[in-house]
């Protein structure tokens, strides 16, 4: 995954994000979540690959491990760049998840998700019943998806610092959450600028709302391509 902004198309459609992506005239490294993914298959993903983009297929699998091996089985053959699942599901499924990846594709990534940015410390506790601060328990898992092998995780920023000094700084720390000046927070929680991930050790952040929202998408990707590159 190369070392751009990562672009999350949020959007319903192939059409809706071919459309975003004409206004660009380079390749790009972009995110495909559940709601696009669901709507427009493995095909969508192959045109994106076409057209010289970089992939990061965030589908969070959390399932027993057998379930997720398959899975992994499947998406391996579609040749992205990078996936991903959730920590919680466990050190057996973390590994399981790998194992059924690395079957069929030696070259994608394979990160876990920690805690979403969206998780406040009182969600933590009240919905989660986990009851320690969220660096800890993000440090928590972690620390278990390194032990499973994969190659880094999803958190916020603000926990990239803490997973670098105990970790080292290639293990990959993803972080969305990312937000310009002066840009609207929306539903996230942990945030912090281009500039202050970068600072605080993200090897890659994701950008949404900033950028495809933007009247100028083009222009406000530009500004926080230089402002997260230097």
């Amino acid at each position: 995954m190369r070392n751009l902004p990562i672009i999350a198309l949020d959007f319903k459609s192939a059409e809706e994000v071919n459309t975003f992506l004409d206004q660009f005239d380079e390749e790009l490294c972009v995110k495909i979540g559940m709601e696009l993914f669901y709507q427009t298959g493995p095909e969508f993903i192959q045109s994106l690959k076409k057209r010289g983009h970089d992939i990061f297929l965030d589908l969070k699998l959390h399932d027993i491990p057998n379930t997720v091996s398959k899975a992994m089985e499947g998406l391996a053959r579609l040749d992205v760049d990078l996936v991903n699942v959730h920590a919680a599901g466990g050190l057996k499924m973390m590994e399981e998840a790998k194992k059924g990846l690395r079957k069929y594709n030696p070259d994608t990534k394979i990160i876990a998700v920690t805690q979403l940015t969206s998780t406040t410390e009182a969600q933590l506790r009240e919905e989660q019943n986990i009851q320690t601060s969220i660096e800890e328990a993000v440090l928590h898992y972690a620390r278990r998806t390194h032990k499973a092998g994969l190659d880094g995780v999803v958190c916020s920023p603000l926990e990239a610092e803490l997973i670098s000094q105990e970790l080292g700084p290639e293990f990959m720390k993803v972080t969305p959450g990312i937000r310009p000046k002066g840009a609207a927070q929306n539903d996230q929680q942990r945030i912090t600028t281009p500039e202050d991930a970068k600072v605080l050790g993200s090897t890659h952040i994701v950008v949404g709302r900033p950028i495809t929202q933007s009247d100028d998408p083009a222009s406000s990707y530009q500004n926080i391509k230089e402002s997260w590159l230097g």
